[in-house]
């Protein structure tokens, strides 16, 4: 089965190697038939502690790292990170 990706926004850099990333999704409502916006935040690995707060991040499903930590950032403003896939060793 395929990893899923998703592409969004960090908004918090706080934490050590890690980032809040907040992804937007746009849904039709069903009775009024206008598009809504629903979002969600990810807690996502940063090995490199390279993303700041604004940063657009695609992020990549892995195996969990921590309690709430089961993704890992790949892209930093559409450049490719270089160790993102050996991170689930955590």
């Amino acid at each position: 089965m395929p990893k899923r990706v998703l592409t969004g926004r960090v908004v918090s850099d706080k934490m050590d190697k890690t980032i809040t990333v907040l992804v937007e999704r746009r849904i039709m409502h069903p009775l009024y038939k206008k598009f809504i916006r629903r979002s969600k935040k990810y807690a996502a690995h940063d090995e490199a502690n390279a993303c700041v707060e604004g940063d657009l991040v695609r992020i990549e499903e892995c195996a969990p790292i921590s309690k709430r930590k089961t993704w890992i950032v790949t892209e930093r403003n559409g450049a490719a990170i270089a160790d993102a896939a050996p991170a689930a060793s955590v």
